[in-house]
């Protein structure tokens, strides 16, 4: 191959200038986690620079996790940033196949088994509170909906890993999140997949209201087992199918 057919790449520093400009701004300001940012506007007044280059700092802030965006409300730090931060952007293989259901399956066993643990020894009462109320909406949500309950799903098992104390498992679940809502539109053909699932969310939350561990530790694993079985179930299937 002809060498000088490839084009020179071209280097630059200037989203990493950005975003060091608003890691400092954040600082600046003592923004904790969980308060809002001011608006692309103002931080592009501030930072000196244009508002689609903000705009396009904080997606990338968004895809590692940092911030969410709040329809009509605005955008909330969601971890700690320093100048010295480390970004570690996940590639994650695509598919809605078995094999990469259940590789997506492990990773998620091992985080949601862990975060349960940590937030029943470290939630707080207004934790529990909250991890109820997100519980409620869940549940209010699968029954009126026929087990259509994704989001609301999601938004109950944000609230463990947000309450585990340790920001990274925030942090990557939020970068598999594309990945792990896959889980519902109906892989492999399940069309009642994840139902099973729906009663361990309450045991789960019991457990961490107990303050119990190990109990909120097996709850979570007992929940990650009915979607293996819903995944084999739907393997089965296509397989059976396959061979008629």
């Amino acid at each position: 191959m002809d060498q000088n057919s490839l084009p020179p790449i071209q280097t630059t520093a200037r989203d990493d200038a950005v975003l060091k400009a608003l890691v400092g701004f954040v600082r600046a300001e003592a923004l904790q986690p969980g308060e809002r940012l001011p608006t692309e506007r103002i931080l592009a007044e501030r930072l000196k620079v244009s508002r689609n280059t903000v705009r396009e700092a904080l997606t990338r802030w968004e895809g590692l996790g940092l911030v969410e965006r709040r329809q009509g409300s605005g955008t909330y730090l969601k971890a700690a940033v320093s100048p010295d931060m480390l970004h570690m952007p996940l590639t994650l293989a695509g598919g809605n196949d078995f094999t990469s259901l259940m590789q997506t399956l492990e990773i998620r066993r091992a985080l949601e088994a862990e975060a349960a643990a940590l937030c029943a020894e470290r939630a707080s009462q207004a934790d529990i509170a909250e991890i109820a109320r997100k519980l409620d909406i869940m549940e209010q949500a699968f029954r009126t909906r026929d087990g259509m309950s994704s989001e609301e799903d999601w938004e109950f098992h944000q609230a463990i890993y947000r309450v585990s104390g340790n920001p990274l498992f925030e942090q990557i679940i939020a970068a598999m999140h594309e990945l792990f809502h896959r889980f519902w539109e109906h892989p492999l053909g399940v069309r009642d997949f994840g139902h099973a699932s729906f009663p361990y969310h309450r045991t789960i939350y019991e457990r961490i209201a107990a303050r119990d561990p190990q109990g909120a530790r097996a709850e979570a694993l007992k929940l990650i087992a009915t979607v293996e079985d819903d995944l084999k179930r739907g393997a089965a299937k296509l397989k059976l199918s396959s061979q008629t």
